[in-house]
């Protein structure tokens, strides 16, 4: 089948995460340790999934702040933990996103988003935040299912909620281990390879079927496959 419903991962496929940077700066004085809390953050979200346990995203993130504050010998505030908060939910799109989503769109894909990051009961969603919100018809948390991708039951969930097969959808992420997931789930894959990020040609795993390094050549490619 082709999918007709493209799944799209928020944090760093859509959004930027390196707008978190000036925060890792400031405290560690040292704007690469950003992506050491990321990947960290990516590590023990998972590490949590597989022990049968649960916490929010956000609090993950912001209690590994505390932990790399630690491990560098680095003071970290009580202000420096609500700023991540605040810039979590707050960061802006990639400058290529709303081009792609556009021709995504004009192809007469649906689309969705699903994110490891919670809802946010008091305000907007990081997504609504960076004006993107309109281009989906519903966005996904991993918190209806209290597991972080990428675990099988969160890729059911949304085609589920759906109620399509797992085979009309389509993921796309910057992340391998995202696609991963969702191929193991019987989806499609796109991975839109931002800086940092590549293909993992392992035998034995699964390819995207989609490889481009921003969103707009994805889309191309994806229309080029599976537009009817």
């Amino acid at each position: 089948m082709k999918p007709s419903i493209l799944v799209f991962d928020v944090n760093e496929t859509l959004i930027d995460i390196e707008s978190i940077a000036p925060l890792f700066q400031r405290v560690f004085n040292d704007k690469s340790v950003l992506r050491e809390w990321f990947g960290q953050l990516v590590l023990y979200s998972e590490a949590v999934t597989l022990s049968g346990l649960y916490t929010t995203f956000f609090s993950l993130g912001q209690g590994l702040l505390e932990m790399l504050g630690t491990v560098h010998g680095v003071s970290v505030k009580s202000s420096d933990i609500e700023e991540l908060r605040t810039r979590m939910l707050t960061m802006p799109p990639h400058p290529d996103v709303e081009e792609g989503l556009k021709r995504l769109k004009e192809a007469g894909f649906r689309m969705v988003t699903c994110t490891n990051s919670p809802p946010n009961p008091h305000g907007n969603s990081p997504l609504e935040h960076a004006g993107l919100a309109h281009f989906f018809e519903r966005q996904f948390s991993v918190d209806i299912v209290r597991a972080f991708k990428p675990a099988q039951q969160v890729y059911h969930m949304v085609a589920q909620e759906l109620d399509v097969p797992p085979s009309s959808c389509c993921m796309v992420a910057a992340h391998v281990w995202d696609i991963i997931g969702a191929q193991g789930a019987g989806f499609s894959g796109a991975l839109v390879a931002r800086s940092g990020n590549a293909p993992l040609h392992v035998k034995g795993l699964p390819q995207p079927q989609v490889i481009a390094p921003d969103l707009p050549r994805a889309a191309a490619q994806i229309i080029k496959l599976w537009h009817t």
